[in-house]
């Protein structure tokens, strides 16, 4: 690739962390399928759809209720952009079988297949791609800061790298136990998942050694607390902290970066790349 994918965020939610949550009134399903034409518009590869908020401090909601959120934008996105590449971000088996069907090519499983049994089947029968977050957060270990936002609360880590590395080492292999092709394989290191923020930049500054493992790597630092702790701003304020993130990902060999601001992004991975290859020539 000349430059990393672009995978724009579309959240089908009313909660999101970001404030980008769709979810209000009856024509969501519009406003996700204007969002998603103005992505691809603005240079976005892949769209990544989700309907239930993975906001620090957020209670997951039922299978029916993400189905119906989700399978009607996919199945929107589809049908007008055909040639889209979509991404159903969801830990649940039932939700990812129907997105599959409507048109979606890979799942964006934040447990890494541990949230649901089912799930490893459900991607090996659709030949689809998965990517396989590392996340040690736990729900109930959260805090909350009034201008920040809310954080999941960093469990002990000897050395953050070196166990988020071994971790998704053995995320791997449960996925090829179940089936799951090695190329059908992509790897995120779960920037704001359980990390300290001095945890989360050293996954972005050491990123070649996540990518020493041998797959694809995205890499998802978009307006995330971590950044507003470091700049001390709140959630509509890391435009600049984000693409700061966003450029050193790139540097260090992201293959997919995720975020809310596509057209601004790609401007910076364009850039970025480029004078990555001059370093390389």
């Amino acid at each position: 690739m000349s430059a990393p994918l672009v995978m724009g965020i579309i959240n089908v939610t009313p909660d999101s962390f970001s404030g980008d949550g769709l979810l209000h009134g009856d024509r969501y399903v519009e406003a996700a399928l204007a969002r998603a034409e103005q992505m691809v518009a603005d240079g976005a590869d892949i769209l990544d759809i989700g309907g239930d908020s993975s906001r620090p401090g957020s209670v997951s909601v039922s299978t029916e209720e993400e189905i119906r959120r989700v399978i009607p934008v996919i199945s929107a996105i589809k049908n007008k952009l055909g040639t889209a590449t979509i991404a159903v971000d969801t830990v649940k088996a039932d939700v990812a079988e129907l997105s599959l069907r409507e048109g979606a090519s890979i799942v964006n499983d934040i447990s890494a297949l541990a949230g649901d049994t089912r799930m490893s089947k459900v991607i090996v029968n659709h030949n689809a791609s998965v990517v396989l977050m590392h996340n040690r957060a736990k729900a109930e270990n959260v805090s909350r800061d009034e201008k920040i936002g809310g954080q999941y609360d960093a469990p002990k880590y000897e050395d953050a790298v070196t166990d988020v590395a071994h971790d998704l080492k053995s995320s791997v292999a449960l996925a090829l136990e179940a089936g799951i092709a090695k190329n059908k394989i992509i790897l995120d290191p779960g920037i704001g998942f359980g990390k300290t923020p001095e945890q989360n930049l050293a996954l972005i500054a050491q990123l070649d050694i996540i990518k020493t493992l041998g797959f694809p790597v995205l890499v998802g630092p978009s307006r995330k607390s971590f950044i507003g702790r470091i700049l001390d701003t709140s959630v509509d304020e890391r435009l600049e902290g984000t693409a700061a993130c966003v450029a050193v990902s790139v540097m260090k060999g992201a293959d997919i970066i995720r975020v809310h601001d596509v057209k601004f992004m790609t401007r910076i991975i364009k850039m970025t790349a480029a004078l990555k290859d001059a370093e390389a020539s």
